[in-house]
Protein backbone atom coordinates (compact mmCIF):
# COMPACT_ATOMS: atom_id res chain seq x y z
CA UNK A 1 0.00 0.00 0.00
CA UNK A 2 2.74 2.41 0.84
CA UNK A 3 4.60 1.50 -2.66
CA UNK A 4 0.88 2.81 -4.66
CA UNK A 5 1.23 5.97 -2.38
CA UNK A 6 4.08 6.51 -3.32
CA UNK A 7 4.19 6.11 -6.85
CA UNK A 8 0.75 8.26 -7.26
CA UNK A 9 2.32 11.02 -5.07
CA UNK A 10 5.14 10.61 -7.61
CA UNK A 11 2.96 10.53 -10.64
CA UNK A 12 0.62 13.65 -9.17
CA UNK A 13 3.78 15.31 -8.38
CA UNK A 14 5.54 14.65 -12.37
CA UNK A 15 2.11 16.00 -13.11
CA UNK A 16 1.88 19.05 -11.60
CA UNK A 17 5.24 20.01 -12.31
CA UNK A 18 4.95 19.43 -16.38
CA UNK A 19 1.56 20.81 -16.96
CA UNK A 20 -0.19 22.50 -14.01
CA UNK A 21 2.76 24.52 -13.15
CA UNK A 22 4.42 24.82 -16.58
CA UNK A 23 3.84 28.64 -17.47
CA UNK A 24 4.32 27.15 -21.05
CA UNK A 25 1.34 25.14 -20.93
CA UNK A 26 -0.68 27.50 -19.33
CA UNK A 27 -0.35 29.91 -21.50
CA UNK A 28 -1.17 27.32 -24.96
CA UNK A 29 -4.26 26.62 -22.67
CA UNK A 30 -5.05 30.51 -22.25
CA UNK A 31 -4.62 30.68 -25.93
CA UNK A 32 -6.91 27.91 -26.84
CA UNK A 33 -9.93 29.51 -24.23
CA UNK A 34 -9.23 32.67 -26.24
CA UNK A 35 -9.93 31.19 -29.41
CA UNK A 36 -13.14 29.19 -28.03
CA UNK A 37 -14.43 32.61 -27.09
CA UNK A 38 -14.13 34.29 -30.13
CA UNK A 39 -15.88 31.26 -31.76
CA UNK A 40 -18.47 31.42 -29.93
CA UNK A 41 -18.81 35.36 -29.68
CA UNK A 42 -19.21 34.53 -33.56
CA UNK A 43 -21.47 31.92 -33.84
CA UNK A 44 -23.95 34.49 -31.16
CA UNK A 45 -23.07 37.73 -33.04
CA UNK A 46 -26.22 38.33 -33.90
CA UNK A 47 -27.33 39.14 -29.91
CA UNK A 48 -24.55 41.81 -30.48
CA UNK A 49 -26.23 43.82 -33.09
CA UNK A 50 -27.81 46.43 -31.13
CA UNK A 51 -24.84 47.04 -29.68
CA UNK A 52 -22.89 47.60 -32.70
CA UNK A 53 -25.75 49.27 -34.18
CA UNK A 54 -24.64 51.97 -30.74
CA UNK A 55 -21.03 52.06 -31.34
CA UNK A 56 -21.65 52.76 -35.19
CA UNK A 57 -23.58 55.86 -33.82
CA UNK A 58 -21.04 56.79 -31.21
CA UNK A 59 -18.10 55.93 -33.29
CA UNK A 60 -17.89 58.93 -35.09
CA UNK A 61 -18.05 61.72 -32.43
CA UNK A 62 -15.44 59.99 -29.83
CA UNK A 63 -12.86 59.31 -32.65
CA UNK A 64 -12.90 63.13 -34.37
CA UNK A 65 -13.19 64.11 -30.49
CA UNK A 66 -10.01 62.10 -29.36
CA UNK A 67 -8.04 63.35 -32.55
CA UNK A 68 -8.96 66.71 -32.19
CA UNK A 69 -8.25 65.94 -28.19
CA UNK A 70 -4.50 65.09 -29.37
CA UNK A 71 -4.31 67.72 -31.71
CA UNK A 72 -4.78 70.82 -29.27
CA UNK A 73 -4.01 69.15 -26.16
CA UNK A 74 -0.18 70.68 -26.24
CA UNK A 75 -1.54 73.93 -26.95
CA UNK A 76 -3.55 74.20 -23.89
CA UNK A 77 -0.75 72.62 -21.75
CA UNK A 78 1.07 75.79 -23.36
CA UNK A 79 -1.67 78.39 -22.30
CA UNK A 80 -1.45 76.68 -18.76
CA UNK A 81 2.48 76.64 -18.29
CA UNK A 82 1.98 81.02 -19.25
CA UNK A 83 -0.57 81.09 -16.41
CA UNK A 84 -3.91 80.70 -17.96
CA UNK A 85 -6.51 78.66 -16.26
CA UNK A 86 -7.28 75.10 -17.98
CA UNK A 87 -10.74 76.40 -18.19
CA UNK A 88 -10.18 79.87 -20.17
CA UNK A 89 -7.56 77.90 -22.50
CA UNK A 90 -9.94 75.36 -23.96
CA UNK A 91 -12.32 78.01 -24.79
CA UNK A 92 -9.09 79.92 -26.26
CA UNK A 93 -8.68 76.51 -28.39
CA UNK A 94 -12.43 76.51 -29.03
CA UNK A 95 -12.81 80.05 -30.33
CA UNK A 96 -9.90 79.22 -32.48
CA UNK A 97 -11.50 76.04 -33.44
CA UNK A 98 -14.71 77.74 -34.69
CA UNK A 99 -13.14 81.05 -36.12
CA UNK A 100 -11.18 78.37 -38.76
CA UNK A 101 -14.05 76.00 -39.49
CA UNK A 102 -16.13 79.89 -40.31
CA UNK A 103 -13.02 80.57 -42.56
CA UNK A 104 -13.71 77.00 -44.29
CA UNK A 105 -17.16 77.25 -44.81
CA UNK A 106 -17.19 80.96 -45.84
CA UNK A 107 -13.82 81.12 -48.04
CA UNK A 108 -12.26 77.59 -48.66
CA UNK A 109 -15.68 75.36 -49.87
CA UNK A 110 -16.97 78.14 -52.12
CA UNK A 111 -13.82 78.43 -53.51
CA UNK A 112 -13.63 74.41 -54.01
CA UNK A 113 -17.34 74.63 -55.22
CA UNK A 114 -16.31 76.72 -58.11
CA UNK A 115 -13.03 75.37 -59.59
CA UNK A 116 -15.35 71.64 -58.79
CA UNK A 117 -18.02 73.10 -61.34
CA UNK A 118 -15.54 74.81 -63.31
CA UNK A 119 -13.75 71.47 -64.46
CA UNK A 120 -16.86 69.77 -64.97
CA UNK A 121 -17.68 72.65 -67.87
CA UNK A 122 -14.42 72.07 -69.18
CA UNK A 123 -14.46 68.21 -69.73
CA UNK A 124 -15.56 68.91 -73.41
CA UNK A 125 -12.61 71.27 -73.75
CA UNK A 126 -9.98 68.87 -72.40
CA UNK A 127 -12.12 65.88 -74.60
CA UNK A 128 -11.35 67.92 -78.09
CA UNK A 129 -7.42 68.66 -76.91
CA UNK A 130 -6.88 64.75 -76.06
CA UNK A 131 -8.06 63.65 -78.84
CA UNK A 132 -6.20 66.67 -80.84
CA UNK A 133 -3.13 65.10 -78.98
CA UNK A 134 -4.20 61.73 -80.31
CA UNK A 135 -4.29 62.37 -83.62
CA UNK A 136 -1.24 64.56 -83.38
CA UNK A 137 1.04 61.79 -82.27
CA UNK A 138 3.42 60.86 -84.65
CA UNK A 139 2.52 57.42 -85.17
CA UNK A 140 0.70 55.47 -88.37
CA UNK A 141 -2.82 54.31 -86.42
CA UNK A 142 -3.16 51.61 -89.37
CA UNK A 143 0.54 50.13 -89.11
CA UNK A 144 -0.90 48.36 -85.40
CA UNK A 145 1.22 49.83 -83.06
CA UNK A 146 -2.15 52.07 -81.79
CA UNK A 147 -5.59 50.42 -82.23
CA UNK A 148 -7.77 52.73 -84.57
CA UNK A 149 -10.40 52.21 -82.51
CA UNK A 150 -9.39 54.60 -79.92
CA UNK A 151 -9.56 57.43 -81.69
CA UNK A 152 -13.22 56.05 -82.83
CA UNK A 153 -13.79 55.34 -79.24
CA UNK A 154 -13.35 59.04 -77.63
CA UNK A 155 -14.86 61.00 -80.44
CA UNK A 156 -18.17 58.55 -79.91
CA UNK A 157 -18.26 59.43 -76.19
CA UNK A 158 -20.94 61.50 -75.23
CA UNK A 159 -18.76 64.30 -73.22
CA UNK A 160 -21.61 66.76 -72.83
CA UNK A 161 -23.74 63.69 -70.81
CA UNK A 162 -21.30 63.13 -68.77
CA UNK A 163 -20.84 66.29 -68.10
CA UNK A 164 -24.37 66.83 -66.96
CA UNK A 165 -24.12 64.07 -64.72
CA UNK A 166 -20.81 65.46 -62.93
CA UNK A 167 -22.33 68.91 -62.55
CA UNK A 168 -25.46 67.07 -61.02
CA UNK A 169 -23.64 65.44 -58.75
CA UNK A 170 -21.32 68.16 -57.54
CA UNK A 171 -24.46 70.65 -56.78
CA UNK A 172 -26.27 68.22 -55.05
CA UNK A 173 -23.31 67.47 -52.33
CA UNK A 174 -22.01 70.82 -51.66
CA UNK A 175 -26.27 71.49 -51.71
CA UNK A 176 -26.13 68.83 -49.52
CA UNK A 177 -23.29 70.08 -47.13
CA UNK A 178 -24.91 73.43 -47.61
CA UNK A 179 -28.33 72.11 -46.33
CA UNK A 180 -29.28 72.89 -42.94
CA UNK A 181 -31.83 69.83 -43.21
CA UNK A 182 -29.33 67.00 -44.75
CA UNK A 183 -26.86 68.05 -41.99
CA UNK A 184 -29.26 67.78 -39.46
CA UNK A 185 -30.26 64.22 -40.83
CA UNK A 186 -26.96 62.97 -40.93
CA UNK A 187 -24.01 64.76 -38.91
CA UNK A 188 -26.74 65.26 -35.81
CA UNK A 189 -25.32 62.99 -33.45
CA UNK A 190 -21.78 64.33 -34.18
CA UNK A 191 -22.00 67.82 -34.16
CA UNK A 192 -24.07 67.81 -30.81
CA UNK A 193 -21.34 65.07 -28.93
CA UNK A 194 -18.14 66.02 -30.39
CA UNK A 195 -17.85 69.19 -29.05
CA UNK A 196 -18.79 68.17 -25.62
CA UNK A 197 -16.78 64.99 -25.55
CA UNK A 198 -13.51 67.38 -26.65
CA UNK A 199 -14.09 69.90 -23.57
CA UNK A 200 -14.12 66.97 -21.27
CA UNK A 201 -11.49 65.51 -23.11
CA UNK A 202 -9.44 68.86 -22.47
CA UNK A 203 -10.96 69.32 -19.10
CA UNK A 204 -10.18 65.97 -17.59
CA UNK A 205 -8.39 64.08 -20.05
CA UNK A 206 -5.15 63.92 -18.52
CA UNK A 207 -6.53 61.76 -15.56
CA UNK A 208 -7.67 59.07 -17.27
CA UNK A 209 -4.52 57.21 -16.95
CA UNK A 210 -4.63 58.08 -12.98
CA UNK A 211 -8.40 56.67 -12.82
CA UNK A 212 -7.38 53.59 -14.68
CA UNK A 213 -4.37 52.78 -13.10
CA UNK A 214 -6.52 53.26 -9.62
CA UNK A 215 -8.82 50.58 -10.00
CA UNK A 216 -6.27 47.96 -11.49
CA UNK A 217 -4.11 45.54 -8.52
CA UNK A 218 -0.52 46.85 -7.26
CA UNK A 219 1.37 44.14 -8.84
CA UNK A 220 0.08 44.77 -12.40
CA UNK A 221 0.14 48.65 -12.21
CA UNK A 222 3.91 49.20 -13.35
CA UNK A 223 3.12 47.00 -16.39
CA UNK A 224 0.04 48.58 -17.08
CA UNK A 225 1.47 51.99 -16.46
CA UNK A 226 3.80 51.53 -19.21
CA UNK A 227 0.96 50.25 -22.06
CA UNK A 228 -0.95 53.65 -20.99
CA UNK A 229 2.02 55.83 -21.59
CA UNK A 230 3.26 53.78 -24.18
CA UNK A 231 0.15 53.93 -26.38
CA UNK A 232 -0.49 57.26 -25.72
CA UNK A 233 2.59 58.71 -27.06
CA UNK A 234 2.89 56.28 -29.75
CA UNK A 235 -0.89 57.54 -30.93
CA UNK A 236 -0.17 61.26 -30.63
CA UNK A 237 3.22 61.13 -32.09
CA UNK A 238 1.27 59.78 -35.15
CA UNK A 239 -2.07 61.99 -35.06
CA UNK A 240 0.14 65.19 -34.65
CA UNK A 241 2.76 63.97 -37.50
CA UNK A 242 0.28 62.65 -40.03
CA UNK A 243 -1.68 65.82 -40.03
CA UNK A 244 1.15 68.25 -39.93
CA UNK A 245 2.60 66.50 -42.66
CA UNK A 246 -0.54 66.56 -44.53
CA UNK A 247 -0.42 70.66 -44.05
CA UNK A 248 2.75 71.18 -45.03
CA UNK A 249 2.75 68.45 -47.96
CA UNK A 250 -0.73 70.32 -49.28
CA UNK A 251 1.26 74.15 -48.99
CA UNK A 252 3.76 72.74 -51.29
CA UNK A 253 1.31 71.52 -53.66
CA UNK A 254 -0.71 74.78 -53.28
CA UNK A 255 2.56 76.84 -53.84
CA UNK A 256 4.46 74.60 -56.92
CA UNK A 257 0.82 73.61 -58.57
CA UNK A 258 -0.09 77.89 -58.64
CA UNK A 259 3.99 78.48 -59.49
CA UNK A 260 3.13 76.67 -63.04
CA UNK A 261 -0.13 77.56 -63.68
CA UNK A 262 -1.98 74.58 -63.26
CA UNK A 263 -5.83 74.99 -63.22
CA UNK A 264 -7.40 73.81 -59.77
CA UNK A 265 -4.42 74.50 -58.05
CA UNK A 266 -6.20 75.35 -54.49
CA UNK A 267 -8.72 72.06 -54.89
CA UNK A 268 -5.67 69.71 -56.30
CA UNK A 269 -3.92 70.65 -53.16
CA UNK A 270 -6.36 70.12 -50.55
CA UNK A 271 -6.93 66.57 -51.99
CA UNK A 272 -3.66 65.83 -51.66
CA UNK A 273 -3.08 66.97 -48.40
CA UNK A 274 -6.21 64.86 -47.09
CA UNK A 275 -4.90 62.06 -49.08
CA UNK A 276 -1.40 62.33 -47.30
CA UNK A 277 -2.74 61.62 -44.33
CA UNK A 278 -2.74 57.75 -45.01
CA UNK A 279 0.66 56.71 -44.87
CA UNK A 280 2.80 55.48 -48.01
CA UNK A 281 -0.50 54.81 -50.17
CA UNK A 282 -1.95 58.52 -49.40
CA UNK A 283 1.87 60.07 -51.43
CA UNK A 284 0.78 57.89 -54.42
CA UNK A 285 -3.15 58.61 -54.50
CA UNK A 286 -2.38 62.20 -53.62
CA UNK A 287 -0.55 63.08 -57.25
CA UNK A 288 -3.21 60.87 -59.24
CA UNK A 289 -5.39 63.48 -59.71
CA UNK A 290 -2.88 66.62 -60.80
CA UNK A 291 -1.40 64.15 -63.30
CA UNK A 292 -4.71 63.12 -64.86
CA UNK A 293 -5.42 67.06 -65.09
CA UNK A 294 -2.11 67.71 -66.67
CA UNK A 295 -2.49 65.58 -69.10
CA UNK A 296 -5.83 66.45 -70.06
CA UNK A 297 -4.58 69.91 -70.26
CA UNK A 298 -1.16 69.35 -72.27
CA UNK A 299 1.74 67.21 -72.59
CA UNK A 300 3.54 70.26 -71.56
CA UNK A 301 1.93 71.00 -68.28
CA UNK A 302 1.66 67.18 -67.68
CA UNK A 303 5.59 67.29 -67.46
CA UNK A 304 5.32 70.27 -64.92
CA UNK A 305 3.48 68.41 -62.78
CA UNK A 306 5.94 65.63 -62.95
CA UNK A 307 8.29 68.21 -62.14
CA UNK A 308 6.01 69.62 -59.42
CA UNK A 309 5.72 66.05 -57.55
CA UNK A 310 9.17 65.17 -57.91
CA UNK A 311 10.68 68.61 -56.08
CA UNK A 312 7.39 67.58 -53.62
CA UNK A 313 8.59 64.19 -52.89
CA UNK A 314 12.41 65.21 -52.16
CA UNK A 315 11.33 67.62 -49.54
CA UNK A 316 8.34 65.48 -48.16
CA UNK A 317 11.07 62.36 -48.11
CA UNK A 318 14.67 64.72 -46.59
CA UNK A 319 13.05 67.20 -44.83
CA UNK A 320 9.28 67.06 -43.64
CA UNK A 321 8.88 63.69 -42.85
CA UNK A 322 12.37 62.79 -41.30
CA UNK A 323 11.81 66.25 -38.99
CA UNK A 324 8.18 65.77 -37.84
CA UNK A 325 7.56 62.05 -37.87
CA UNK A 326 11.18 60.43 -37.66
CA UNK A 327 10.80 57.06 -36.64
CA UNK A 328 8.53 57.01 -33.43
CA UNK A 329 6.01 54.31 -34.36
CA UNK A 330 9.52 51.89 -35.45
CA UNK A 331 6.94 49.97 -37.75
CA UNK A 332 8.58 48.07 -40.88
CA UNK A 333 6.94 49.96 -44.28
CA UNK A 334 6.26 46.54 -45.45
CA UNK A 335 3.64 45.95 -42.00
CA UNK A 336 2.28 49.50 -42.54
CA UNK A 337 1.25 48.61 -45.79
CA UNK A 338 -0.25 45.21 -44.93
CA UNK A 339 -2.04 47.10 -42.13
CA UNK A 340 -3.64 49.33 -44.32
CA UNK A 341 -4.77 46.75 -46.99
CA UNK A 342 -5.77 44.46 -43.78
CA UNK A 343 -7.93 47.09 -42.57
CA UNK A 344 -9.38 48.81 -45.01
CA UNK A 345 -10.24 45.85 -46.58
CA UNK A 346 -12.21 45.13 -42.77
CA UNK A 347 -13.36 48.20 -41.81
CA UNK A 348 -13.50 50.77 -44.86
CA UNK A 349 -12.10 54.69 -45.06
CA UNK A 350 -11.66 54.52 -41.08
CA UNK A 351 -9.90 51.47 -40.62
CA UNK A 352 -7.26 53.01 -43.60
CA UNK A 353 -6.88 56.06 -41.19
CA UNK A 354 -7.14 54.50 -37.71
CA UNK A 355 -5.45 51.24 -38.82
CA UNK A 356 -1.91 52.46 -38.04
CA UNK A 357 -2.36 53.77 -34.39
CA UNK A 358 -4.36 50.91 -33.91
CA UNK A 359 -1.69 48.70 -35.14
CA UNK A 360 0.78 50.60 -32.85
CA UNK A 361 -1.28 50.15 -29.54
CA UNK A 362 -1.79 46.35 -30.20
CA UNK A 363 1.76 46.39 -30.56
CA UNK A 364 2.46 48.02 -27.54
CA UNK A 365 0.37 45.63 -25.38
CA UNK A 366 1.83 42.62 -27.33
CA UNK A 367 5.19 43.41 -26.33
CA UNK A 368 4.59 43.89 -23.06
CA UNK A 369 2.45 41.01 -22.62
CA UNK A 370 5.57 38.65 -23.98
CA UNK A 371 8.16 40.44 -21.73
CA UNK A 372 5.82 39.40 -18.83
CA UNK A 373 6.04 35.87 -20.35
CA UNK A 374 9.03 35.77 -21.21
CA UNK A 375 10.83 36.72 -17.48
CA UNK A 376 8.09 34.79 -15.33
CA UNK A 377 8.11 31.69 -18.01
CA UNK A 378 11.84 30.88 -17.54
CA UNK A 379 12.24 29.50 -20.72
CA UNK A 380 14.70 32.85 -22.02
CA UNK A 381 16.98 32.64 -19.06
CA UNK A 382 20.07 33.03 -21.72
CA UNK A 383 20.31 35.55 -24.00
CA UNK A 384 21.73 34.61 -27.45
CA UNK A 385 23.37 36.76 -30.14
CA UNK A 386 22.44 35.86 -33.64
CA UNK A 387 25.56 35.94 -35.78
CA UNK A 388 24.89 37.59 -39.35
CA UNK A 389 26.54 36.88 -42.02
CA UNK A 390 27.46 39.92 -44.88
CA UNK A 391 26.17 39.48 -47.71
CA UNK A 392 29.38 38.82 -49.86
CA UNK A 393 29.70 35.53 -47.24
CA UNK A 394 25.90 34.12 -48.49
CA UNK A 395 26.36 34.99 -51.74
CA UNK A 396 29.82 33.10 -52.19
CA UNK A 397 29.92 29.12 -52.36
CA UNK A 398 31.31 27.49 -49.95
CA UNK A 399 34.85 26.11 -50.26
CA UNK A 400 34.87 22.31 -49.63
CA UNK A 401 38.13 21.30 -47.74
CA UNK A 402 40.55 18.66 -49.54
Amino acid sequence: MTDNKRNEKRKESWFVSQFLNNQFVIFLFNTLLILLIILIFTRVAYLFTPIVTFVNLVAFPIVAAGILYYLFSPFVAQLIQRGVSRNISIWIIFIIIIALISWGISTLIPLLREQATTFVENIPNYQASLMETIESLPIDLESGFIDPNITEFFANIDWNSITDQLNTIITSTFGGLGSVMGTVAQLVTGLITMPVLLYYLLLEGYKIPQYILYHVPDKYRPKVGRILFKSNHQISQYIRGQILVALVVGVIFAIGYSIIGLDYAISLSVIAGIFNIIPYLGSIMAVVPALIIGLLISPYMFIKVLIVVAIEQLLEGRFVSPQILGNNLKIHPVTILLVLLGAGRLFGLSGVILGVPGYAVIKVIVTELYNTFRESSGLFEEEYEVETLAPEVIASPVEEKE
